[in-house]
């Protein structure tokens, strides 16, 4: 989970384009109905949107043409751009939906379906729309085609949906400790209280000085807050979340790329498969609700063998939900764990960041006898938040 995420995309991208080259596929400008060999799926914009850039580096001089489509692109010029062939369609899934209800995009020549960052694919939040796209009239049956899920965290209840989509035999692969933290990755925990929060991320961002940080929040109006508060202490700021206009975003990201503004404040959505180069520095001003969304914000830094370090900040009165889990994420990569925290995890027995299977996540193969199972089916103790907050990403 520490790994760059543009591998995760290689991953699925390189061998997919090679076996359509292989076979000689090539895209037609001339059908009004454009009927794609493959279709990605991702939860937001701008991870849509990297994939899609991805694609087209490596489809580059081929004759196969990727295409993306996501909200706040003109729907006229979507069609012209699909229209203009697609072999690889890469979008977000209520736009995607709506090109295929428009009649654009035929299903009957699919041959793979990538679903990234699955776990939130197939959260409550998308999961109606992922079930409306297999059903699509053209669909093949998921036996006639190959569907692949990819994600650092596999929670089991999201395992169960994903049977529904996938082979009865599917695969179940797992790279290093899936739902672990990397290693490389400095993990310091600090204790708060609500209102020491905002100071505590001043002094700390006065000593990262012009290195990348990203400070994590959990509602848009935080986001905005803690960002305007930076900017009146004079800390070049820039805030992503589902509220902010596309062009705002791309502005945003822009600038915290260029290092024009060496913090951006973010909620937990912003933050999934984003592929940033050297991220030094995370803060979790508010920690997420569970543990596994916490795993997937730190892997914004330490990336490809680069280190990297994070900063969680715990308010015992909102957190100790967490406390178990947390002492498990830590002592799992090698890092400090505070007295305190330890006392905190203790005394939190029987919340729901602990459970009782002894696996913080359930990352292992849910199935009976399944390649990773461990003993006895591990517990789930609280299922993915549904991110009903970040509900403008697509």
């Amino acid at each position: 989970s520490g790994c760059m995420h543009s591998i995760t995309q290689a991953a699925f991208l390189l061998p997919i384009l090679q076996q359509l080259m292989v076979d000689g596929v090539a895209a037609s400008q001339f059908s009004e109905i454009q009927e794609p060999e493959v279709i990605i799926v991702a939860p937001t914009r701008e991870l849509i949107n990297q994939i899609y850039m991805e694609a087209r580096k490596f489809a580059h001089g081929t004759c196969v043409r990727p295409v993306v489509v996501y909200g706040g692109i003109s729907t006229g010029h979507t069609i012209r751009e699909i229209l203009k062939g697609c072999n690889v369609l890469c979008g977000t899934p209520g736009r995607l939906m709506d090109m295929i209800g428009r009649g654009k995009i035929g299903l009957s020549k699919l041959r793979y379906l990538v679903l990234d960052e699955a776990d939130r694919m197939l959260d409550m939040g998308f999961e109606p729309a992922m079930r409306k796209l297999v059903a699509s009239p053209g669909m093949p049956a998921k036996e006639d085609r190959q569907t692949l899920m990819f994600s650092a965290t596999y929670p089991e209840d999201i395992q169960k949906l994903a049977a529904d989509f996938l082979k009865k035999d599917y695969l179940f692969l797992a790279v290093g400790v899936v739902g672990g933290a990397c290693s490389d990755v400095e993990q310091v925990v600090v204790q708060v209280t609500k209102f020491s929060k905002r100071d505590q991320l001043l002094e700390i961002l006065k000593t990262t000085g012009s290195e990348r940080t990203m400070v994590f929040v959990e509602t848009k109006r935080q986001a905005d807050f803690i960002a305007t508060f930076l900017c009146q202490e004079n800390v070049n700021t820039t805030s992503i979340h589902g509220d902010r206009e596309q062009r705002e975003r791309e502005q945003a990201l822009g600038d915290f790329r260029s290092g024009k503004c060496p913090v951006l404040v973010a909620t937990s959505v912003a933050a999934r498969g984003l592929d940033i180069k050297d991220v030094q520095h995370i803060v979790n001003f508010d920690l997420p609700n569970n543990i596994d969304e916490y795993v997937h914000r730190i892997g914004r830094t330490g990336r490809c063998g680069n280190t990297g370090r994070a900063v969680c900040f715990f308010d015992p009165e909102v957190d100790s939900n967490l406390a178990r889990s947390l002492v498990k994420v830590l002592s799992g990569a090698q890092q400090e764990v505070p007295k305190w925290l330890e006392e905190a995890a203790f005394s939190a027995y029987g919340t729901t960041g602990f459970n009782p299977g002894g696996r913080t996540f359930a990352s292992t193969d849910s199935r009976k006898g399944g390649s990773f199972q461990r003993d006895g089916a591990s517990h789930l103790a609280a299922a993915l938040s549904s991110g009903a907050d970040d509900d403008e990403w697509e």
